[in-house]
């Protein structure tokens, strides 16, 4: 049984041409509470090589020859999904990896905690690590050329 449809739209809302032009075109940033955001961000530059900045975060910048311009997917998953267990975190946030096997054997080497299943599919490969907080990251390799 499928939940009723929800309209956010206020009452009388008319759609006009203008309200139906693009306003969002990716991912600006992704943003998470944590216990200790240093530690946090120092294991996910010493893991996942993440190059924090100053400011404290990592400004992403993938697109290459085969993939001039790059995006990044953004999903609502259903409030009862079970993708993101063991966490119990609200998100999930996906990277994009160049070498998915050669980082998880690294991962598991540096003593994380690594999910021993990889699937693969049409999209690419995926595979999942849990941060010091408790929070599953997805670690994804697109398909070759992409």
């Amino acid at each position: 049984m499928r939940a009723p449809a929800v309209s956010y739209a206020p009452d009388g809302f008319v759609p006009t041409l203008e309200s139906w032009m693009k306003r969002v075109t990716g991912i600006g940033g992704v943003f998470f509470k944590a216990a200790d955001p240093k530690a946090l961000a120092e294991w996910y530059r010493l893991h996942l090589g993440l190059e924090v900045e100053e400011w404290g975060g990592t400004a992403f910048r993938w697109g290459n020859p085969e993939n001039p311009s790059g995006t990044t997917a953004w999903s609502p998953f259903p409030e009862d999904t079970t993708y993101f267990a063991p966490s119990r975190s609200s998100f999930m946030v996906n990277y994009r990896v160049a070498d998915l096997d050669g980082l998880l054997a690294l991962l598991k080497a540096e003593g994380c905690d690594v999910e021993e299943q990889v699937q693969q599919s049409e999209y690419g490969k995926f595979g999942w690590v849990m941060d010091p907080e408790g929070n599953k990251v997805e670690l994804w390799q697109p398909p070759e050329g992409q």
